[in-house]
């Protein structure tokens, strides 16, 4: 067979090319440090890398959360400790002014002290981190808490009712009625202090009002209607007759959990309740009219309506009808314009969500934030409530309501006062512990999910070094092994190129 000089070059181009493409194909390898650099190198090893990197991209965000978390609940925890300091600190100042042996001058210099340490945890339970505040709920923009007035009594017949206060004092407002009666009824004469008691103005409170103008002192109560008082008598020691206090507090106004409302679209009427553990909106459609007593079918979604659950049907009593779904029960109930439902009508579930929770692992959620009403107290108002009212109960463990009165009786000398304000403080010192170790288990329970994250993090790396990267021993020997091929063919080309019949000539 004759081999043309064509046919020699294409033979040694395409050779010395496929052993170059073979070297190049190392050269890439130990640049990349890769066995696959692209696709076509390992299709099944590609979708596992892929695989992995996903996998490990997930858990660099659960990573990233769990710090944020800790930021938060690390902020928070300080926090705490710096409110049990002051509070250890009030604990002092009581125990030195509730005995005889103070007199009204080192009160009043006391209740300097107590007022500031009042307004620094007032500060302090606004605390931000990264420019959001940490105890109001969801509402992280605005402050958690905000200073107002409040009132306290030695009356018991006073501290059931309800009032309002209009204005600001920067010094406790002490009210004593001269005379017995019924607020809104009588005609009640009184008088009032704004230096602590050393001073007083009298006032009359008319017979249809139930507003006592506190000019001088720059506020304005309005008291219940028919709530009855009782005279001061100077020649009796203590605090007898109807007192009043008129001190510092803090309103909350983030939001809570503690409620499940309930918005209804439709012509019913009838009554709805909600209990359980829900998540997240949940609304409820009625499929087919019904009385409560009958077949009712209905049906619910997640999603604000875009996909729903139908098929479900339950049937009531004559006064009410349970309907199961996700998170709990929705109860509907019978009034007096009956306990019928209607085919379209919706009633959607709206749990209050005051908590924040990030995802620190696969299904795995911690909360960050503090329901700030539920740690310091002070006074709130519901959404669905017409008035504020003392958190708690105005219980003992309510900081802001314990401390607002301690300010009060030491701007007023009430030595009482003072006694009583003294025993709560330890239930407020103990409740504030509370809250700092649930906030430490939630650290600990963070850290623990860090160093899993880690483990999990290593663990996908080492799986996708085995798939991916290259051995660096096997490839040094390759790329000696395919120089040798490469310089063989080259010399090889030179050496057959060179030869012709000249040669033999």
């Amino acid at each position: 067979m004759r081999v043309s000089q064509r046919q020699r070059f294409t033979f040694f181009i395409d050779n010395m090319n496929d052993s170059l493409t073979d070297l190049m194909e190392l050269n890439i390898q130990a640049a990349s440090q890769k066995r696959i650099n692209r696709p076509s190198d390992d299709p099944v090893g590609t979708a596992r890398v892929l695989g992995h990197r996903d996998a490990i991209t997930a858990l660099e965000q659960y990573k990233t959360n769990a710090d944020d978390a800790k930021g938060w609940l690390n902020i928070a925890d300080n926090t705490l400790i710096e409110v049990n300091t002051i509070l250890t600190r009030f604990r002092e100042l009581a125990e030195q002014t509730a005995t005889g042996t103070v007199g009204a001058d080192n009160r009043e210099q006391v209740s300097y002290e107590a007022r500031q340490l009042f307004d620094q945890l007032l500060n302090m339970a606004n605390t931000q981190f990264e420019g959001k505040y940490i105890f109001g709920g969801h509402k992280t923009t605005t402050q958690a808490f905000e200073k107002r007035l409040w009132m306290s009594t030695n009356d018991d017949n006073l501290a059931s009712q309800s009032f309002s206060i209009e204005g600001d004092s920067e010094k406790t407002v002490l009210v004593r009625f001269l005379a017995s009666g019924a607020v809104g009824s009588d005609q009640l004469s009184y008088e009032y202090s704004s230096d602590g008691g050393k001073t007083f103005t009298n006032a009359t409170l008319a017979s249809n009002s139930r507003v006592l103008n506190l000019t001088a002192a720059g506020v304005r109560l309005t008291l219940a209607s028919g709530a009855s008082v009782s005279a001061y008598d100077s020649n009796t020691v203590g605090a007898n007759g109807s007192w009043l206090w008129i001190r510092p507090t803090a309103q909350y106004m983030g939001d809570d959990v503690d409620n499940i409302d309930i918005t209804k679209f439709g012509n019913s009427t009838l009554g709805t309740s909600a209990s359980g553990t829900f998540s997240k909106d949940v609304t409820v459609r009625i499929d087919s009219g019904a009385a409560l007593n009958s077949n009712i079918t209905y049906s619910y979604s997640l999603d604000g309506g875009i996909s729903w659950t139908t098929g479900n049907t339950v049937t009531g009593t004559s006064s009410s009808a349970t309907l199961v779904v996700p998170g709990g029960f929705l109860t509907l109930t019978s009034n007096a314009s009956g306990n019928s439902l209607s085919a379209g009508e919706q009633f959607v579930v709206r749990p209050r969500t005051g908590k924040i929770s990030v995802e620190i692992g696969a299904g795995e959620t911690v909360q960050v934030n503090n329901i700030g009403k539920d740690v310091f107290g002070g006074v709130y108002q519901d959404p669905n409530d017409t008035s504020a009212s003392a958190v708690f109960g105005g219980s003992d463990k309510n900081l802001f309501e314990t401390l607002g009165k301690l300010v009060g009786y030491l701007e007023t000398n009430t030595q009482s006062g003072c006694q009583e304000a003294l025993d709560s403080l330890n239930d407020v010192s103990k409740h504030i512990m509370n809250v700092a170790a649930q906030v430490g288990a939630r650290e600990n329970r963070i850290d623990f999910a860090q160093d899993t994250l880690d483990t999990l993090r290593l663990t996908e790396q080492d799986r996708m070094s085995a798939v991916e990267d290259i051995d660096i021993a096997e490839l040094m020997t390759d790329l000696a092994n395919q120089q040798i091929v490469y310089e063989t063919v080259l010399r090889s080309s030179s050496m057959i190129m060179r030869m012709s019949l000249a040669n033999f000539i």
